[in-house]
């Protein structure tokens, strides 16, 4: 089973706009869920000033993220992607 991601992000974010791409670069959107923390005050709390942040189950990479840097945490959690 694939492990699911989470992109936690908001309305008219650049860095967001910029690490979906990355996501999509290697083929992982239909397993990403994208959470808008506008919504949520616990999540706004959390990630509010270090968004874009993916997630997958307990571990996180935060912005600043290339390409390469995405991929070596992708490997070391375990998710296999598309390069």
């Amino acid at each position: 089973m694939e492990k699911e991601l989470i992109l936690y992000s908001t309305e008219g974010c650049h860095l967001c706009e910029m690490a979906l791409e990355l996501i999509s670069i290697i083929g992982l959107t239909e397993q990403l869920q994208v959470v808008d923390i506008a919504f949520d005050d616990a999540l706004f709390g959390r990630y509010g000033v270090t968004i874009p942040v993916i997630k997958s189950e307990e571990s996180e990479i935060n912005w600043p993220f290339d390409l390469s840097q995405l991929k070596q945490w992708l490997t070391a959690n375990g998710i296999t992607y598309h390069s």
